[in-house]
């Protein structure tokens, strides 16, 4: 079992930053590959990015490639999203998750899932 909590969501005007963390517990963090997910209101969850255990392997949306940086700290248990140049599409609740098996871009494949940070950016 794998307890995740994301922090440092809030509210933002386009082209500002924030970095999102997940701090995890229970069974041993190093061992998973973990991923970002969001959900905009009324749209279905969509894959941001996602990085292997050792931090040596990442994956973008395309959406937010360039903008956005997925790094870990296994000594603090911790995954974090750097998220710079806001915009206004970015609006969502952010999920992170760790990984189970297959694809990074599935959300079936990831079994422990934390409860969300709502990120809102304004213009």
């Amino acid at each position: 079992q794998v307890q995740l909590v994301e922090s440092g969501g809030g509210l933002v005007q386009a082209g500002g930053s924030l970095r999102l963390s997940c701090a995890a517990s229970g069974r041993t963090f190093s061992m998973y590959d973990m991923g970002w997910f969001r959900q905009a209101p009324g749209k279905e969850r969509e894959f941001v990015a996602a990085i292997g255990w050792s931090g040596g392997l990442t994956r973008y949306a395309d959406s937010v490639k360039g903008r956005f940086t997925i790094s870990r700290d296994n000594a603090k248990s911790t995954v974090y999203l750097q998220m710079n140049g806001l915009k206004l599409e970015d609006t969502a609740v952010y999920y992170c998750a760790a990984h189970n098996s297959g694809s990074f871009y599935n959300t079936n494949n990831y079994n422990y899932w934390g409860q969300g940070a709502q990120v809102t950016v304004s213009s």
